[in-house]
Formats: C-alpha cells, sequence, structure tokens
C-alpha cells in the first residue's frame, strides 16, 4: 500500500513562490506528496507561468475553480477538496498564505480530522475588513503545525491561546524562491522589454480599498499620475479592478506603462531596477525588502510590520505618498538595509524537517490517515 500523501494546496499565484521550496525539501526527504492548483488564479499569467518558471512539478489535481464571490470560490473548493482528501487520505494537508483556497482547505481537513500545516502563520493586520484577515485568523485556529515567518507572528499566535508547540519559527520559504533565483533577473533584459531608459516606478495595486469605487480609484488614478510627472511607472495590472482603473483615466498619463501581469522572472526583474514600488500587496513588501528596494504601501496597516521594522517598507496614503516618493527619489540608492532574521533561503528545509519528524511521531503512535 502506498504511504498516505502530503497534500499541497495552492489557489493564487502569492502561494507559487512558497510552496517551491517546500515541496523541492520534502521531495529531497522521499516524502510522497500531491500538488493541487484550485485555480483561484485560472489565466496562464496568473498562474501557469509559475509552474514553468519556478520548477514546480505540475499539479496532480486542478480544480479549476475560477473568479467569484468569496462565498462561490471558497464553496467550489471546498466541494472539491472534500472529495479529493476522501479518496486520498493524506497524512497532511498543508496550506499557504492567506487566499480563500487557504481557509477552504483547511476547513475541510480539519472536519475530516486530517492534520492541517499553515505555513506563513500568524501573520495579522488586525483590520476584519479585509478577508485575507478573516481566512488568517480561522486556518490558524484549525492548524496543527503553524511555521511562521517573524517572531511578530508567534507573538499574535500566543495571544489567541494558540500551544506553542504547534508554532514553529522557519523563515520565509518565499525568499528562498527569491535568492535561489537571483542570478535570472536580469534587469537589463526586462528594462529594455518595455522600453526604459531611465529611472522608473513600479506598482501594484488591486485590493478592494484601493480599487473598488470610483472614488478610491480617482484618488490613486491622481497619484500615479503625480509619480509619472517624476518617472515612468510600470504597472502590472491585475485583472481586479482594471475597468474601475481605466474608467478613472489611469493610461491617459504617456509615462504610465499599464502591461499584463507578468512571471515571476520578469516582475522581479523590474522590481529589482526599480527605484521605488508603490504596492497594496503582501508579498512585494516582503521580496523588496530582501533586493533593498523602497516600497511605499498604499494601506493603513500591514501584516509585515517586519518589513518596516527590518526592512525598506513605509505605510503610507494617497495624501503623502508623493512626498515620500520624492524624498525616496532624493536618496543615494544601494543604501544599506537589514534582513529579518532567517530570511536566508533555508525555510523550505527547516519547514520539511518538522513536518517529517510530525509525520513520523504520528505513525509511530499509530495515528495516521484517518479521512
Amino acid at each position: 500500500m502506498s504511504p498516505a500523501p502530503v497534500i499541497h494546496v495552492t489557489g493564487a499565484r502569492p502561494n507559487f513562490p512558497k510552496a517551491a521550496p517546500v515541496l523541492a525539501a520534502l521531495t529531497d526527504l522521499d516524502v510522497a506528496q500531491l500538488l493541487v492548483h484550485t485555480g483561484q488564479h485560472y489565466d496562464d499569467r496568473m498562474s501557469e507561468i509559475f509552474f514553468r518558471e519556478l520548477n514546480l512539478p505540475h499539479p496532480d489535481v486542478n480544480l479549476g475553480v475560477g473568479s467569484g464571490s468569496h462565498a462561490v470560490q471558497t464553496a467550489a473548493t471546498m466541494v472539491g477538496l472534500e472529495e479529493l482528501f476522501l479518496e486520498q487520505r493524506p497524512a497532511l494537508v498543508v496550506v499557504y498564505g492567506d487566499v480563500n483556497s487557504t481557509v477552504a482547505a483547511a476547513l475541510v481537513a480539519a472536519k475530516l480530522h486530517i492534520p492541517v500545516a499553515h505555513v506563513e502563520a500568524g501573520l495579522r493586520s488586525f483590520d476584519m475588513t479585509m478577508p485575507e484577515e478573516v481566512n488568517r485568523l480561522l486556518t490558524d485556529q484549525l492548524s496543527d503545525l503553524l511555521f511562521v515567518t517573524s517572531p511578530d507572528a508567534i507573538a499574535h499566535l500566543a495571544n489567541e491561546g494558540i500551544d506553542p508547540a504547534r508554532i514553529h519559527f522557519v523563515g520565509n520559504p518565499m525568499i528562498d524562491t527569491l535568492l535561489a533565483h537571483l542570478d535570472t533577473f536580469d534587469v537589463g533584459a526586462v528594462t529594455a522589454a518595455h522600453g526604459l531608459t531611465g529611472a522608473y516606478a513600479v506598482a501594484t495595486l488591486h485590493r478592494p480599498a484601493n480599487v473598488d469605487s470610483a472614488e478610491s480609484a480617482a484618488a490613486l488614478v491622481a497619484v500615479l499620475h503625480q509619480a509619472a510627472d517624476r518617472l515612468d511607472v510600470v504597472f502590472p495590472l491585475h485583472p481586479r479592478g482594471r475597468a474601475m482603473l481605466e474608467s478613472q483615466g489611469l493610461m491617459t498619463h504617456e509615462r504610465i506603462h499599464v502591461v499584463d501581469p507578468l512571471g515571476y522572472t520578469e516582475f522581479i526583474s523590474l522590481v529589482r531596477g526599480s527605484s521605488a514600488v508603490i504596492t497594496d500587496s503582501g508579498g512585494v513588501q516582503e521580496e523588496t525588502t530582501v533586493l533593498g528596494v523602497p516600497c511605499l504601501t498604499l494601506r493603513p496597516n500591514t501584516e509585515r510590520p517586519i518589513t518596516i521594522t527590518s526592512g525598506t517598507n513605509r505605510l503610507v496614503t494617497t495624501d503623502d505618498v508623493i512626498a515620500v516618493l520624492d524624498e525616496v527619489l532624493a536618496r543615494p540608492a544601494g543604501a544599506p538595509h537589514k534582513i529579518p532574521p532567517l530570511w536566508d533561503g533555508h525555510a523550505g528545509p527547516r519547514i520539511a524537517e518538522i513536518i517529517t519528524a510530525f509525520l513520523e511521531e504520528r505513525s509511530a503512535d499509530g495515528r495516521g490517515a484517518t479521512a
């Protein structure tokens, strides 16, 4: 009889750079695995290209969930995963980040009495208007192994009554991927491909608070136009909010370069060569911290405060972002910056070792897959 597999559940592009090092490290330890892509991000630029560039195995299962409301997306994922988990009887389900696929998988596994491991546990924005915050809180309460990327996450979990024995400070597997591919990020090639001959900024903005209403989108477009008065702005535009931003005149400034979502290597190459990044993304805050690129996060809060205390990130609003950008552009490039602890490229192997020890202990106790 084949050993019960570890099932990894991914659903959106931020999951893939986090999953790649964990999958590779468990493969090195001869752990049976299945990779599930729920299809929450479903076009080539949003998902398939990541599997190619990060040398991920092709997903064993693609649920093809696609877009929809939070309820529709989460429910469809749960139905598909329940069938899969009952069929495969996994030894462990590993979930990543804070997307709808993550909480859906944790809920299904917990109700089938399958242990759950959450990679990137304990991050908190303390903003319950963010759907991601709801997903984080629920997933962590349901998880047996909580892998945290920063010391503040340990404190959050402790405050929520999580057993310290379940919490493991392992570092950041997304940074494993970044460091492993550092030599492939070709700034010269990507700037030539986009016709950039001087300083430029990168914008990545898609959160509901920034793009869902005409008022917020208009304010965002106004500051991006002001930024473009200073330097070129390359904007890989997420499908979410595209129509609203375009309706507010985003593309009427000649120095704003709107492009389709980019693959991992092309996007990080673009970020690496930029003078600044204006974003509302969580992962970009982490990647810019390691690359030493100034990051202006257009949000009132962040679940990644370590990128502020030990990185290059600053929280900004539409009222002050241009002043902060001017300050950043006036500084000499290449200033020294700190790297958060354990963001050293070895989080994947740390996670794999803890998972294998956990599975061996459960096997010795006679607690195999119970679905």
